[in-house]
């Protein structure tokens, strides 16, 4: 019998399983292969929600798709090129954070006031380094100021005029809260802002938050941009910004920028960025709770993603998450009918895909 054992730990180290593209019954799994070859990886994703087949133009899906395209390459590209994991992350994630077509940066949703408030966190897989950032109006890019907190101060989460006066400090880009303001967002607030009124006058309750708001549309709480990276040295780094969700009141904070909710990362076991309904991402402890199951459990990365975004589901939450493993083994995982995703293929070439 030991002899049998010792020969069947020989044949998986000489000749270890590679599987390429396997289908679950609740995500999808993309170009996993053998766990002795660990390589370069990037995986990211510009948000979740009402994506539908004929639910935009071919010009605007050109756009996202196009996007898209660019912040996978250019973030490969780094890894390529030497840089660390966290360069990469952060490379992608300005791109996205300063296009007008996510909801993070430039192209953040406003909230109840009618302004723009951004939310971001990356963390270093391999120390366990954390940084976050919430609540800020005039930081150009907001994964930078995370990252300035995680790297140049003995803080996690640093959130409103205090982290934009640490940017100051940093000198890190403040721009004019105007910067952030584009059309097609201020009329997302319009909508809602009239939705929730008439619903409010049907109900006779003044004051009262209808569920017709922004919380219970997810058109409304999705666009949240992220990525997961791992470098040359075998260095996983994740990287979550947002603009939160539209109409948002009382200084509300999602999971994007908690550390094991809307992002983690681990040598040990992966890096998770996640997007979609914060509130039950927050509860869950979404990214935290997908490493778990692969550190305690011994699940896959897939395995992991999906009963995790299962446990979302079940508390009436929608989304998704984008995760790797130490050995680039990627999941996409979501159950919302689409989400902005791209990824590098074991060619070394950028997917993009959209739909479900």
């Amino acid at each position: 019998m030991k002899r049998l054992l010792a020969l069947v730990l020989v044949s998986v180290a000489l000749f270890p399983t590679i599987v390429i593209a396997q289908k679950s019954g609740f995500g999808e799994t993309k170009q996993l292969q053998s766990p002795q070859t660990p390589r370069l990886g990037f995986i990211l994703h510009g948000g979740a929600g009402t994506i539908t087949k004929g639910s935009m133009t071919p010009e605007k899906e050109k756009e996202f798709r196009d996007a898209l395209t660019a912040a996978i390459t250019a973030g490969y590209k780094a890894l390529q090129e030497g840089k660390s994991s966290l360069d990469a992350i952060e490379i992608a994630i300005r791109m996205m954070e300063d296009s007008p077509l996510f909801n993070a940066g430039k192209g953040a949703v406003f909230t109840n006031d009618g302004r723009n408030e951004l939310d971001a966190s990356i963390m270093n897989g391999k120390t366990l380094a954390a940084g976050a950032v919430a609540g800020l109006h005039k930081v150009k890019n907001p994964i930078t100021l995370a990252r300035a907190v995680m790297e140049k101060s003995p803080h996690v989460m640093m959130v409103g005029d205090g982290a934009e006066k640490f940017a100051l400090m940093q000198k890190i880009e403040l721009v004019d809260e105007k910067y952030f303001w584009t059309q097609h967002r201020w009329d997302g607030l319009q909508r809602v802002l009239k939705e929730e009124k008439e619903a409010e006058e049907k109900a006779k309750k003044p004051g009262t938050i209808s569920s017709t708001s922004a919380s219970s549309e997810p058109e409304n709480r999705f666009g949240t941009v992220g990525a997961v990276a791992l470098d040359k040295n075998g260095d996983i780094a994740a990287g979550t910004s947002t603009g939160g969700m539209t109409n948002k009141r009382y200084g509300r904070v999602g999971d994007a920028p908690i550390i094991g909710a809307g992002t983690y990362a681990s040598n040990d076991t992966c890096g998770v960025s996640a997007t979609g309904w914060g509130e039950m991402f927050i509860r869950v402890g979404v990214a935290r709770d997908i490493a778990a199951m692969m550190e305690y459990r011994g699940l896959p990365i897939q395995q992991a993603a999906d009963l995790v975004m299962k446990k979302v589901e079940k508390l009436g939450g929608d989304g998704g998450v984008v995760a790797m493993d130490k050995f680039g083994n990627m999941a996409i995982s979501f159950n919302s009918e689409g989400m902005y995703r791209a990824y590098i293929d074991v060619n070394g070439k950028p997917v993009v895909e959209i739909y479900k």
